[in-house]
């Protein structure tokens, strides 16, 4: 795992607010910020291509409400208040327009921003994002943890341990995970013209083997101006960010 340059909390919506902050930026470059996906960390979503991401540029890597050193608070936990806090938390640092990387529940956030706010929006890339609740498979939407599509019982214990020993309250991970869960399966605040909507340059990215149905992806890539979709071949859910060999070309080329 790269060793962020820094490492703080920031007070924003009634939360301390951990983020890293990683590698150097050209004078006058946005930074990119990268968003987690649920019940995960910065290093477990991220540890495989941040080295490369942040060797020519400077990474803001947030942990969302609950997650990791962020402490969770007596609020629900949905996309739209995960979006808010992302952008104080910029408001913070002093940051008017970033990249972004979005992983699942971090893509999901990442969208609500470039919705919500798109003039604080660069590039925007999103990895197993979906617009809809129909956009995943039948067995995510009513977990069938026999299926090879969800996180093995060696995911969920690396989820529990990376929190034990990370969290503020490392008894919370069980209830913590049950809220996670509940605000990734709510409905979304999106309709097709929201997408139609977005101007920040776009990038879908999807494992063939993917919570979200390659279908979908196809069709948020239709709806989303000039946007670009990669499917990668042999990839799950919990893979896809581990995926060096075929990610990173195409987030170098995307980002450059």
């Amino acid at each position: 795992m790269t060793v962020p340059n820094s490492s703080a909390h920031a007070k924003v919506n009634g939360l301390e607010m951990y983020y890293e902050i990683h590698g150097d930026a050209p004078d006058g470059s946005r930074p990119l910020v990268l968003l987690h996906g649920g019940a995960q960390t910065v290093g477990l979503a991220f540890s495989a291509v941040l080295p490369a991401l942040a060797a020519d540029r400077h990474v803001v890597a947030p942990e969302l409400q609950g997650h990791g050193h962020t402490a969770d608070i007596d609020r629900e936990l949905t996309v739209p208040d995960l979006a808010s806090d992302v952008v104080a938390l910029l408001d913070e640092l002093d940051i008017q327009q970033a990249d972004f990387l979005g992983f699942s529940l971090g893509g999901l956030t990442a969208l609500e921003i470039a919705v919500r706010h798109p003039e604080r929006v660069g590039r925007l890339a999103l990895a197993a994002t979906m617009y809809t609740q129909d956009g995943v498979h039948e067995e995510v939407r009513v977990p069938d943890y026999s299926s090879p599509r969800l996180p093995s019982q060696a995911d969920f214990q690396e989820m529990a341990d990376t929190y034990a020993a990370v969290a503020p309250d490392p008894e919370h991970f069980q209830d913590f995970l049950a809220k996670v869960s509940a605000g990734a399966h709510a409905p979304l605040p999106w309709t097709a013209d929201d997408l139609r909507g977005l101007r920040a340059p776009t990038l879908l990215l999807v494992g063939d083997s993917d919570f979200v149905r390659v279908e979908h992806a196809a069709e948020m890539q239709r709806l989303i101006p000039e946007a670009r979709l990669a499917v990668l071949p042999a990839t799950t859910h919990m893979s896809l960010m581990r995926r060096t060999s075929l990610l990173l070309p195409l987030l170098g080329e995307f980002f450059a």
